[in-house]
């Protein structure tokens, strides 16, 4: 299987802080791959890594078969790498339509405003917001924020999407209406890392478990496997979560 993505060594100093060390592991095309570890792990330097909002301490990031290490965030969107933001912050003043156009007009390859809002249009009505679209985003619930952040990163048209803590603060139903959403995305061939807390959608969901800790990569394989991980156990899980989450893998 040909990678899709390729770190070698990615390694993020902060200070005297390491954030991420050393880390190697590939990505194929359709995967669904799961991110977990406990607080401060360092799941979300990982995705400002990737995609540029930080640069890497040292270490290589390759798509597609090319070096990307060093590019500007907007190069490495233009490319085919999206992300969600875990804290979610819209234009507030701008409609939910216009945030959504801006991103398909600036890194999405739409030409012009027309055909930008044109395009926002389709990633609404998929993500369940079209009837909301001439509201300003900071009417919306924090429900309708995250579907506004999942379909401003459908208009950038990604190969590669990461979706950081995207079901965080929801409730069941709306978990399981944006689990739903995930599994079309990935279905229409985007490969996606979904970073996640909620053991339930990484066991539903994903093909494939990454687990970091104190910024180092202790567990990658099947949900199956990374559940009876000792390390894993020992380190986020627990005794009783894991027990609970091998049951949902079952």
């Amino acid at each position: 299987m040909n990678a899709l993505l390729e770190l070698k060594g990615v390694t993020q100093r902060f200070g005297g802080i390491t954030a991420l060390q050393q880390l190697d592991f590939s990505l194929g095309q359709g995967e669904i791959v799961g991110v977990i570890g406990p607080n401060g792990a360092g799941k979300t330097t990982l995705v400002n890594a990737v995609t540029g909002v930080t640069r890497m301490s040292a270490g290589e990031v390759w798509f597609e078969g090319r070096s990307i290490t060093g590019l500007r965030s907007d190069q490495i969107a233009r490319l085919g790498i999206a992300r969600t933001f875990q804290i979610v912050q819209p234009f507030p003043r701008m409609s939910v339509l216009d945030n959504v156009a801006a991103a398909a007009l600036f890194a999405g390859g739409s030409r012009t405003p027309d055909a930008a809002r044109e395009q926002a249009r389709e990633h609404l009505r998929f993500c369940g917001l079209d009837a909301q679209a001439d509201k300003p985003a900071a009417a919306l619930t924090l429900a309708g924020r995250k579907r506004l952040e999942l379909a401003k990163s459908l208009a950038l048209k990604p190969r590669l999407l990461f979706l950081d803590e995207v079901n965080a603060g929801l409730n069941p139903a709306e978990v399981e209406h944006a689990l739903s959403l995930i599994q079309q995305i990935a279905a229409s061939g985007v490969t996606i890392v979904l970073i996640e807390h909620l053991m339930k959608v990484v066991v539903n969901s994903c093909t494939r478990v990454m687990v970091l800790h104190q910024g180092q990569l202790i567990a990658n394989g099947t949900p199956q496997e990374v559940v009876a991980n000792e390390k894993v156990i020992e380190a986020y899980l627990g005794q009783r979560y894991a027990r609970r989450a091998q049951e949902a893998a079952t």
